[in-house]
């Protein structure tokens, strides 16, 4: 794959014309380059020509971490559910994802080939995102995180949210975003009719190699035809 590089994100283009799209967005304090490694040992087929997109996430400074400017989606007053959050921050950040979205739109990349993805705080961009779409996409992969602003979905989750399938992966051992705030935004979306499939894995807050297998079938599930 081509890796083309900008101020944005770094994109891996496949050999053959793009036929689908993978945004995945980073982590606090990471940047887009954080995932790139793990394209490969996705191991998808080259016929599925599956473009993937690593937005870098703006700089700011993060409360929890002291007022240290970092990448970081949305600023974080606290890892309790319940505390005040960032709406603010958590809406530009879904604003810059859905233009992302729009961008492969644009370069002939239909909505239902284009997968939103995320880890940790780029998962709850994903999440927060992926609900809201006007026409289902093929999917949200939601890596060790939760839904931010949640009170706010019932409100504003879409007939084309809901159709969305949704995979959520957390470790069990997630000392960052424990396991149970993962739960409760899985059983929540249930709750609401999303389609969650749910995987767990003897980890702490990051990706291990059975995760990334199960990662690749779904993609492949999703993006093929």
């Amino acid at each position: 794959m081509r890796v083309l590089e900008s101020e944005q994100a770094v994109r891996l283009e496949p050999a053959q014309p793009a036929r689908a799209a993978v945004i995945w967005l980073h982590g606090l304090g990471a940047d887009g380059h954080d995932f790139v490694p793990i394209v490969p040992e996705l191991n998808l087929p080259p016929e599925l020509a599956v473009r993937f997109v690593f937005p870098h996430a703006p700089v700011r400074p993060v409360t929890i971490n002291g007022g240290m400017r970092m990448r970081a989606w949305y600023d974080i007053y606290s890892l309790t559910r319940g505390d005040r959050q960032d709406e603010a921050g958590i809406r530009a950040s879904a604003a810059i994802a859905q233009g992302f979205i729009e961008e492969q739109v644009s370069a002939g990349i239909a909505r239902n080939r284009i997968v939103l993805a995320g880890f940790s705080q780029g998962g709850a961009i994903a999440l927060h995102t992926g609900l809201r779409q006007t026409a289902a996409l093929a999917g949200i992969l939601a890596l060790s995180t939760y839904l931010p602003i949640h009170d706010r979905l019932p409100a504003e989750l879409t007939a084309a949210g809901r159709a969305t399938p949704i995979l959520m992966c957390h470790g069990l051992y997630d000392p960052v975003l424990p396991l149970q705030l993962g739960a409760d935004t899985r059983d929540g979306l249930r709750g609401f009719g999303c389609h969650v499939e749910w995987r767990d894995y003897p980890m702490q807050h990051q990706v291990c190699a059975e995760e990334i297998a199960d990662i690749s079938a779904w993609l492949r599930a999703r993006l093929a035809g």
